[in-house]
């Protein structure tokens, strides 16, 4: 059997959202086929009375309707950062936001460029030929979602877990009309901006993936969400069902292969969606956990085997020296919402205290050891409301950062639709990263006890600083590009042989990949 795994990244903004899609950046394929004309036609039809015509143009397209309804379904809802079940549901998974747009997809962990090679120009020439003034050509992340309609059926896949873009109720993966099942993770305040303020409007929203008819599973959500959820399911006669949070004690001894507490949670959900997708597609041959009290093998394979870039990820940097790969260690998370920020601090300090445990007894590294953040979020991101979640949390584990690194995205200087190069250090604007760091200086001069600052800050010169364009704070430094940042770190891990950096990297999808790129080489 083959399965699709796909995360789209697909958006339904609003009016004023405008300027920001025109601005999209990606490091795609298009490096290596010229697709400008079709990527203009895509990029300039960002109307909002869309969803309907959406629908017609899949009908139109001769694809989707036809082929795709042979597919068995589970769509997917969650808030930016909470979807970690994904990978449970298969042991191959993906993260978007990375360097290339054949990360979004990933078919039993096979490499995706030479199929989107051949399958992105013919669908755009398809619907060149498809579409008219009333039906006009899809936005660039609504192609995505035909495109991927078009290589499901290209490859007569069996099953595919849809993830939804943002929200549910507006988004272009949400055309699927019969799913097999549907699942709501935790939900919190994300893309408020889009999806409404209050948790019961992001629930309803969220509940837009409801079917008629077919079941849906959830996790424990605070009361507000859960009476929408639950409202929105009785309308529409859908069966919802809390799944429960994983018994440890089913893992036989393993351990789940995601970190964090709330993985069990996130797991839970995933054994009630494949039981489910099992149970109604006819797989009679696997013994479920509520007829025998035990996981299947195949689950348990799943759970603790599962991979997932970006996340809760620890990568060591090899470059500063084969011989102890250990003095570098880059802790790689891309939370960027107050709730996942939580999350990822609690990761973090369990993470290091964990590994100063087991090395303590050899090396003294629990001595030895220094925390550093490199950090970037999107402009349309608190500042205010993530840090001191970050902060908080690790404080109260006994974790404190001794600098905090900002820096620009590489990849968010890769315009689609432009072959100019990058702009140089000198060229960058880092005004956003400046405020991020006075940000951050008020809130660590609060925790120690010092009065929040009014004034500007006060910068730590020297020729060396001027040269590379960073700016030097008490408590952190401003990079006018990654692979500055990056430099500095492996000199600062070579400079101090016996001191071991661990460097958590966060607030930014974009950014995590471009270091994990970075990294990697």
């Amino acid at each position: 059997m083959e399965a699709i795994l796909i995360h789209l990244p697909s958006r339904d903004l609003r009016r004023d959202q405008h300027a920001r899609l025109q601005n999209l950046y990606y490091v795609i394929v298009a490096s290596t086929l010229d697709f400008s004309h079709l990527l203009t036609s895509l990029m300039s039809e960002n109307d909002f009375d869309w969803m309907g015509r959406f629908i017609d143009l899949c009908y139109q397209h001769g694809h989707m309707p036809r082929e795709v309804s042979r597919i068995f379904l589970v769509v997917l809802a969650y808030t930016k950062g909470m979807h970690f079940y994904t990978p449970f549901l298969l042991f191959t998974c993906l993260w978007t936001y990375f360097p290339e747009l054949s990360s979004l997809v990933n078919m039993d962990s096979a490499k995706m460029r030479q199929v989107l090679l051949k399958e992105w120009p013919e669908c755009g020439t398809v619907l060149e030929e498809k579409t008219s003034d009333d039906i006009p050509m899809p936005g660039y992340f609504r192609f995505l979602v035909l495109l991927a309609f078009k290589i499901f059926a290209a490859e007569q896949v069996d099953v595919v877990i849809l993830e939804v873009g943002l929200g549910g109720k507006f988004d272009p993966t949400n055309v699927v009309q019969t799913p097999i099942v549907c699942g709501i993770s935790s939900l919190g305040y994300d893309h408020m901006e889009i999806l409404g303020n209050t948790l019961g409007e992001i629930a309803g929203e969220k509940a837009g993936i409801f079917k008629q008819g077919v079941p849906a599973f959830t996790v424990p959500q605070p009361d507000e969400a859960m009476c929408v959820l639950e409202e929105k399911a009785s309308q529409l006669d859908v069966k919802l069902q809390v799944a429960p949070l994983l018994d440890a004690t089913l893992l036989n001894g393993l351990h789940l292969a995601l970190d964090g507490e709330h993985q069990y949670l996130n797991a839970g959900l995933a054994i009630a969606l494949c039981s489910t997708w099992l149970q109604r597609t006819g797989h009679n041959e696997i013994n479920y956990l509520d007829q025998t009290n035990s996981l299947p093998e195949q689950f348990l394979k799943g759970l603790t085997t599962a991979t997932l870039q970006g996340r809760a990820q620890i990568v060591p940097d090899r470059l500063i020296g084969a011989e102890s790969p250990g003095d570098l260690l880059y802790y790689l998370d891309g939370a960027h919402s107050p709730e996942s920020m939580e999350v990822c601090g609690k990761w973090f300090s369990h993470a290091i205290t964990g590994e100063s445990r087991q090395q303590n007894a050899s090396n003294q590294r629990q001595e030895n050891s220094t925390q550093i953040l490199l950090f970037n979020c999107m402009s349309v991101r608190d500042p205010q409301l993530l840090l001191p979640r970050l902060i908080n949390t690790c404080a109260n584990h006994g974790v404190h950062f001794q600098k905090a690194l900002f820096v620009p995205n590489i990849s968010v200087y890769y315009k689609v639709l432009s072959s100019a190069l990058p702009p140089t250090d000198s060229q960058v604007d880092l005004s956003w990263q400046l405020t991020l760091q006075n940000v951050w200086e008020n809130l660590i001069g609060i925790e120690k006890g010092r009065d929040a600052r009014d004034g500007d800050l006060v910068y730590e010169e020297n020729d060396k600083s001027k040269e590379s364009g960073v700016r030097s704070c008490e408590n952190s430094m401003v990079f006018p590009s990654l692979p500055i940042a990056i430099k500095w770190l492996r000199d600062s891990a070579q400079q101090n042989k016996s001191v071991c950096f661990q460097v958590l990297v966060t607030g930014s999808l974009h950014l995590v990949g471009d270091v994990l790129r970075l990294v990697k080489k």
